[in-house]
């Protein structure tokens, strides 16, 4: 067999998102060893928990040097995946980033980690691009009239995007009125909703998790605070669960993310094959587009695999190249 490691966070405050994005892993895994494998030989998924950074190292380590895997899969947030490839990377084992966002997980010069999804500016820039092309326009008025709120949980995520997102906001002369990092573990953003409330915030930018979303979104409503649009940045806004918590108040909400199950076919080639595998194997629709985007990538990765003929470091990152 080839061993391959699956390292997310499958239990904890990410789990769900961790969990849909294993889900698109393994369907590409099984679809894979019903066409032969790689090279004849079946491949093994072994599943790494990593909610956070230490337990990232320890299981990077223990699938590395006990479990001896070829490559590993992951890993859906960017403080486990920029711990755990540091391991992968000493241990010369190839890293296949499939969700992490974080633009400096891939600004390091490693030699084995690659990466196949969006990154943190790219939701930066495209959400400040639609507030120009699509916010302003829809409410016939300047952008650089509109006041602009910029919030996000305070890890690598929210932290890079927010970054991007003021960086790119400046460059075009938008207006920028508030800027606040926060907990996603916060169990009242009270104070920060009557700052934004105060400052008379237009339009609010939050990058979050699921907890956080929902919380701004209750207590915006409690404080009577409607902004003209709020534009998320994936995390919390990409789960159905979250659409369905809130209810009408996510309606006409707009949203940066990955490529969603919702999207058009012609977008998307072999869409509607992924969802009908999806359900036949899981009992459910997709529960975000994180599943999508870790099956296509892992699809890409094994592809790579079975090109290099061989599980060698040097080989599979030459067919990567």
């Amino acid at each position: 067999d080839v061993k391959v490691g699956a390292l997310y966070p499958f239990s904890g405050g990410l789990a769900l998102l961790g969990d849909e994005s294993f889900r698109g892993v393994e369907m590409a895994v099984e679809e894979r060893n019903t066409s032969g494998g790689i090279n004849g030989k079946k491949i093994t998924l072994l599943k790494a928990d990593a909610v956070d950074a230490n337990q990232a190292v320890g299981e990077a380590r223990r699938l590395t040097s006990v479990e001896n895997v070829s490559a590993i899969f992951g890993s859906y947030a960017s403080g486990v995946s920029s711990a755990a490839t540091q391991v992968t990377e000493l241990a010369g084992v190839p890293y296949f980033e499939l969700g992490a966002v974080a633009d400096t997980i891939t600004g390091r010069g490693f030699k084995y980690l690659f990466r196949s999804n969006a990154t943190a500016k790219s939701f930066a820039d495209r959400s400040i691009e639609s507030i120009v092309k699509v916010i302003a326009p829809n409410l016939k008025i300047d952008p650089k009239a509109l006041k602009i709120a910029i919030i996000y949980e305070d890890g690598p995520y929210g932290t890079l995007v927010g970054g991007f997102q003021k960086e790119e906001a400046k460059r075009l002369g938008l207006n920028v009125v508030e800027t606040q990092a926060y907990s996603a573990k916060s169990v009242d953003l009270s104070s920060l909703v009557l700052r934004l409330k105060g400052s008379g915030a237009d339009v609010v930018l939050q990058t979050s998790y699921q907890n956080d979303t929902l919380l701004f979104f209750r207590q915006s409503a409690s404080a009577g605070f409607k902004p003209k649009a709020v534009i998320g940045a994936g995390g919390g806004y990409s789960l159905q669960e979250t659409a369905q918590a809130l209810g009408t108040s996510i309606e006409g909400i707009f949203n940066v993310d990955f490529p969603q199950v919702t999207m058009k076919e012609d977008g998307a080639p072999g869409l509607k094959n992924f969802v009908a595998a999806y359900q036949k194997r899981y009992g459910v629709q997709p529960r975000s587009g994180h599943s999508l985007v870790n099956y296509v990538g892992a699809k890409a990765f094994l592809d790579v695999m079975l090109e290099a003929k061989s599980t060698d470091k040097d080989k599979i990152r030459s067919a990567v190249l």
